[in-house]
């Protein structure tokens, strides 16, 4: 641990992320254009057409990374400053990933309406706003007024990265065990951002049996203290508590905390069960344990160091690549699901073997690989495409 400890303080000295320019600055000339007095011309034309920001800056290819540090990784509410390092790393993997340029920006502001005016007065500089790391139920207030009053693409990444890319999971597991998405019992460990987003679209793409847990119990018809984003999972069933629920479950979604499920709690699960304990860095139970009692079961997790990490970073860098392409003035709900559709169709596609060397295991499509890796470079092209073809779709493309 101390290894590790050592060599992420010296990966992040003095920060990850920095400016670099993409004109020419080496002659007066250049000077002249770059600032006074050539600079004017492009913020007339700005001026006359709002929409020439895309061609004169460098608006079409940025995004803010925004946080306000309540909701960072697996620490929680640790504050702006505090939860930086996770937003220069989130600008990495933009850039890294998918070639967008991000600023990461932390407010330290936790009042929701105060927040949503300050995004608000900063997005003229921006193509898109990643909103990272904010606690719920605020976020869903957050998210949705700005997406309302602001005309980029804005999303949560907390919620919809992570729907997004266990969604694709789910269906290629579903169509590894052959089950319809229709017949599913899922039991859902958690109620926050993630797993109400989770839930959502695994509902848009068929399945009609959700039970959700929260720190109270079942989210059910005899509660009363339910929010407005709890209450579209409100469940007739009457379980006692989620131990109940998974006798008989065909899925498990762990977005909860560590070690809080044994191995009798999934011993009576379905046949050839789905097991996503995406909990980070610990999931809601060992891997290793899940196997010795149910070794039909697939499993996927947040961590990198098993297979079938469930990672947001297979779906936000092209959800945003593809918007920022077209111009969107949005993301939509057609945008996040043709993302997770390609996403699906990538893990069965035969896998490049400089892929498989880089990862010094066999990939193909299976109980063990039901999702691209990470570093896997047709990610960019199949999901930003179909990302940017959903936008035309939806009408939300500009160009």
């Amino acid at each position: 641990m101390s290894s590790i400890l050592e060599d992420a303080l010296a990966y992040h000295k003095g920060g990850k992320v920095a400016i670099a320019s993409k004109t020419p600055l080496e002659s007066f000339e250049d000077l002249s254009l770059a600032y006074s007095p050539g600079v004017a011309y492009p913020c007339l034309e700005i001026q006359k057409d709002p929409l020439k920001a895309y061609d004169y800056t460098s608006k079409a290819n940025l995004v803010a990374v925004i946080s306000n540090g309540t909701a960072v990784l697996g620490l929680g509410d640790i504050g702006a400053l505090a939860g930086k390092p996770v937003m220069e790393g989130k600008s990495v993997l933009f850039k890294k990933f998918a070639d967008v340029d991000s600023f990461d920006i932390e407010i330290d502001e936790k009042d929701p309406k105060k927040l949503i005016e300050i995004i608000k007065a900063i997005a003229p500089s921006f193509g898109g706003i990643n909103l990272e790391d904010i606690k719920a139920p605020e976020c869903f207030e957050i998210e949705q007024t700005l997406i309302q009053e602001l005309d980029i693409p804005v999303m949560h990444d907390d919620q919809h990265g992570t729907a997004i890319v266990s969604t694709a999971a789910l269906l290629n597991a579903c169509k590894i065990v052959q089950k319809e998405l229709k017949d599913l019992k899922v039991v859902v460990i958690g109620a926050g951002a993630s797993a109400i987003s989770c839930a959502k679209m695994y509902k848009s793409f068929g399945v009609e049996k959700i039970h959700m847990f929260d720190s109270k119990g079942l989210i059910n018809r005899s509660r009363t203290d339910l929010n407005a984003q709890k209450m579209e999972f409100v469940s007739d069933e009457n379980y006692t508590s989620y131990k109940e629920a998974l006798k008989g479950a065909d899925v498990l979604l762990g977005l909860s905390r560590a070690n809080i499920l044994t191995q009798e709690d999934i011993q009576d699960m379905a046949r050839d069960p789905l097991i996503f304990t995406l909990s980070n860095p610990n999931p809601e139970i060992k891997s290793e344990l899940i196997k010795e009692v149910r070794p039909d079961a697939i499993i996927a997790t947040g961590r990198s160091d098993y297979p079938n990490q469930i990672n947001n970073v297979l779906a936000f860098p092209y959800l945003f690549r593809g918007a920022l392409d077209v111009r969107a003035s949005k993301i939509t709900e057609n945008m996040k699901k043709a993302c997770s559709i390609a996403l699906a169709e990538l893990a069965q596609e035969e896998v490049p073997q400089e892929l498989c060397t880089l990862y010094k295991r066999e990939l193909k499509f299976g109980k063990d690989y039901i999702i691209p890796m990470p570093f896997d470079s047709r990610l960019q092209l199949k999901l930003s495409q179909a990302v940017a073809e959903s936008a035309k779709a939806d009408g939300v493309a500009r160009i």
